[in-house]
């Protein structure tokens, strides 16, 4: 049984907040608008506006051991040996998702999750409520937390809240909102969660917990289908289905299948909110849909030429998405990053029915094996496989035998550790490449 705590149980208490990124600073802040007494743990910052910060294996482990409570960024993992210390001294260890959860407006919290997908997904939902005239906040694992004070000052109480979390988040969360979208179920985070299995249970534990009432939930990923037990009380399975892609999914203006697919399940949201919109409100409703920044996002045209920036894809299963949605164009697709052991070989299957020229170009870490895993499948002479030494000479290449008219796509299927700080980062040097490269036709 995880502690039902929530952020108001901890006023006046002494707190540590352990790790301070995006989620730990705004825990900061919430702590202070209570009156806590804040005990502040990371290993890479040693002070925090002015108060020093303790790392675990320095004092850190010791100082929170002394506290009432721990509120622990979602990076850091629940498996951490210094996280079974606290939990033998009885002291809770907790997520800030999983404090705001037990005090939020429960019946108007959507809460989405899956392995890829979510994302989209939440900034579908929230676009449409929106356009139909609900204010929505859409935050989570995206955006800002929705307890940080940073984003409530001054601001008017949304009618709904759409809440993306992530695997990290839901192992922490003790009570389910009544309507949980699942995207998608594939490995991932393995390092994080010690294995598939523990990744699959931590993952869909948000939708067993108290309060839990509906799964809408993607038929589309077996590893899903094969945990149906894991999903709640109700599931309502979303499943591919041509006919269904009507005027509204158009307007969306999105690329590939896979976000008709999203599309469906937020509509799905919106039914089980109460909310039938007539088809002309709901195209209404989906126009101007900007999409997510690194996800399917034309960055540069040269010519007949279009870069894509999906920097934000970061495993096998969005790449292969991404190369799907230009499954009739002549497209060179950069891969490759940080290694963290991904099995390559299911791109490989995924490319074996490909019949448009497709040129991939690997980069380091993970390009080496990227190849070699890539070997190991039968495929067809549309699609080359070559090595680049980095991003620049990655563009270079892409663009010269992508002209004339076709598509240059970063889709790195791996992190952006080692090389970038994030994503976004590697999204500018992806930018930058193509400025200083690709301004003049190839020759």
């Amino acid at each position: 049984m995880r502690p039902a705590i929530s952020w108001a149980d901890l006023r006046n208490a002494e707190v540590g907040v352990w790790g301070l990124g995006v989620e730990g600073e705004a825990s900061i802040r919430m702590l202070r608008t209570l009156g806590a007494r804040v005990v502040l743990v990371d290993d890479a910052k040693p002070t925090y506006e002015d108060a020093e910060v303790l790392a675990i294996d320095h004092g850190g482990l010791e100082a929170l051991l002394r506290c009432h409570a721990v509120v622990k960024s979602p990076g850091i993992s629940r498996y951490l040996p210094a996280a079974a210390a606290l939990d033998a001294a009885g002291v809770p260890v907790l997520g800030g998702l999983g404090l705001w959860l037990q005090g939020a407006p429960i019946e108007r919290v959507v809460a989405v999750t899956g392995t890829k997908g979510k994302s989209t997904t939440s900034a579908m939902l929230g676009h449409l409520l929106d356009g139909l005239g609900f204010p929505t906040f859409v935050g989570g694992n995206i955006g800002r937390p929705p307890y940080d004070p940073a984003r409530t000052a001054g601001a008017p109480e949304p009618r709904y809240w759409v809440i993306e979390t992530s695997s990290y988040q839901a192992t922490d969360v003790a009570v389910s909102p009544p309507i949980v979208a699942v995207t998608s179920l594939h490995p991932d985070h393995l390092d994080w969660h010690r294995s598939v299995e523990g990744y699959y249970r931590d993952k869909l534990s948000l939708c067993t917990q108290p309060g839990a009432r509906l799964t809408i939930a993607s038929s589309t990923s077996p590893a899903l289908v094969e945990r149906a037990s894991l999903l709640g009380p109700q599931v309502e399975w979303v499943s591919p289905d041509p006919t269904r892609r009507t005027d509204w999914h158009r307007t969306l203006g999105v690329r590939g299948d896979h976000n008709l697919d999203n599309a469906e399940i937020a509509y799905r949201c919106l039914r089980a909110l109460g909310l039938d919109p007539d088809p002309d409100s709901l195209a209404e409703a989906a126009r101007g849909f900007p999409g997510l920044e690194h996800r399917l996002q034309t960055v540069r045209t040269i010519g007949e030429v279009e870069f894509v920036d999906d920097s934000l894809s970061t495993n096998v299963l969005p790449t292969v998405r991404a190369i799907d949605a230009f499954a009739a164009q002549r497209t060179a697709v950069i891969l490759g990053g940080f290694d963290r052991g991904i099995d390559y070989h299911s791109l490989g299957e995924a490319l074996a029915t490909r019949e448009a020229p497709l040129l991939v170009l690997t980069i380091p870490a993970s390009g080496d094996r990227i190849r070699r895993e890539l070997a190991d499948a039968v495929l067809p002479s549309a699609v080359e496989v070559r090595a680049a030494d980095d991003l620049d000479a990655a563009v270079r290449a892409a663009y010269a035998w992508a002209a004339p008219r076709g598509v240059v796509l970063l889709s790195p299927a791996a992190p952006s550790f080692g090389t970038y700080l994030d994503y976004r980062q590697r999204a500018a040097a992806f930018v930058a490449a193509i400025d200083r490269y690709c301004v003049a036709a190839p020759g």
